[in-house]
């Protein structure tokens, strides 16, 4: 059996299954929220590629199934401002759809330059957990057929697993079919690497 223990007597960052240790790790502001509201969720550490930040990549590169992986896409609704959507990785945000779903007339996805001071996170670590504001979340109802999701711990290389009612208890948000139709063409159609 392996130790846990360097020569040093420090213990690793990481236990042997790759779960990072919380009292070593800087917690981000979505885990702290779900503390607060007392809400369970685990973390999953996975080693960041800055050339590859897809929800794809993630899912390979944590070993997580892609179909529970969501991504956190963030909009600008001409009526209510900003916006989150979050949706599996492997589909795209339909924003015809989300602009229903938000009362807007009509939503387009923010420039990226304009995501770090917008919410706080950079791209490959937006969550809809914990952002600068407390900004309106749509959740894809895809998501609640799954007994947990992933989603990004609000910094790249950390997932938050989780329960889907939880995340829509915890981000206060709705939950609508906010993506497109796979064999389509659909121009109002996005996506983004989380």
């Amino acid at each position: 059996m392996l130790a846990a223990s360097s020569q040093c007597g420090a213990e690793p960052p990481f236990s042997l299954f790759g779960v990072m240790k919380l009292k070593k790790m800087k917690k981000t502001n979505a885990a702290r929220l779900l503390d607060n509201l007392k809400i369970d969720y685990e973390i999953k550490t996975y080693e960041v590629d800055e050339s590859d930040l897809s929800a794809e990549h993630v899912a390979a590169t944590a070993g997580l199934d892609i179909k529970t992986v969501f991504k956190t896409l963030v909009a600008k609704g001409d009526r209510t401002g900003i916006i989150m959507a979050v949706i599996n990785g492997a589909d795209e945000l339909d924003l015809k759809a989300l602009a229903r779903a938000s009362n807007n007339k009509s939503v387009e996805l923010i420039a990226l330059k304009d995501l770090l001071p917008t919410t706080g996170y950079m791209r490959g670590g937006c969550s809809p957990l914990g952002a600068k504001k407390n900004f309106p979340v749509y959740i894809d109802q895809k998501a609640t057929a799954l007994e947990k999701i992933s989603i990004s711990a609000g910094l790249r290389g950390q997932q938050l697993i989780l329960a889907p009612d939880d995340l829509i208890r915890a981000a206060n948000a709705a939950v609508a079919d906010i993506i497109s139709c796979f064999g389509t063409a659909n121009p109002q159609s996005a996506t983004s690497t989380r």
